[in-house]
């Protein structure tokens, strides 16, 4: 028992004696806490300041990969709304052709209010400024032009983009005239302008229920959303 707590007292003395030698060495360095906690501070502080010198190279690859994504798309989706206020003693074309009726649509156009849509639909899947950006309204010349111009012009990006039409759903909002008997010729009439078979190519027909100026026989509206499919 004796040799044991002897033994644990010179332990004790040794530690001691280590202590005090450290301390005295951290004085004889002119170190102490107070100087040593800035230097404790000033190395993280500067590892911030080194990752952010090297953010940019990261930042600006990331910001190219998704045009590199848009790119490869193998399909894409396109939606488009139009809507034209119908007045009397005006042509009322729809789809390219001439519908009989006692009013029309007032439009700078010839207010082909399915084409317009079409033509939307079609650029809005490209990611391409609207009809109204491309061919604007206040512009003589496109005053009373036809409508095919629009969707030929929509159609040669299409292709230039690398894209075809996969399919395309349209739904024309009209109070009356009955589009029914003119259906068939609107889709081929779309189907030559888009350069796609038919069989991918559907227009339907709505009334609004006598509801506001759709019901009321004041306006005709369209919608339409169209699949883009990347060229083999």
């Amino acid at each position: 028992m004796a040799a044991l707590a002897s033994a644990s007292l010179t332990a004790r003395v040794t530690v001691a004696t280590a202590l005090a030698a450290s301390s005295s060495a951290t004085r004889g360095s002119g170190l102490n806490a107070k100087s040593s906690a800035p230097l404790r501070c000033v190395t993280p502080l500067a590892r911030p300041a080194v990752r952010c010198q090297q953010q940019p190279a990261p930042v600006a690859a990331a910001a190219a990969a998704p045009a590199a994504a848009v790119a490869a798309l193998p399909f894409r989706v396109g939606h488009g709304f139009d809507l034209h206020r119908l007045e009397p003693n005006l042509p009322l074309i729809i789809g390219g052709v001439n519908i009989p009726h006692d009013r029309g649509c007032d439009a700078h156009s010839d207010g082909d209010v399915l084409l317009h849509c079409v033509v939307d639909a079609v650029l809005g899947a490209l990611g391409l400024p609207d009809i109204g950006q491309l061919f604007p309204d206040n512009d003589p010349k496109w005053k009373g032009a036809a409508s095919h111009l629009f969707l030929e012009e929509a159609v040669r990006r299409m292709h230039e983009a690398g894209y075809v039409v996969g399919n395309l759903d349209a739904t024309v909002i009209l109070q009356r005239p009955k589009l029914s008997p003119h259906k068939p010729t609107i889709k081929a009439n779309l189907a030559a302008l888009l350069q796609a078979p038919e069989e991918v190519i559907n227009v339907k027909a709505k009334t609004h229920e006598k509801v506001d100026s759709l019901g009321e026989n004041r306006s005709v509206g369209c919608h339409c959303v169209v699949l883009l499919m990347r060229k083999d």
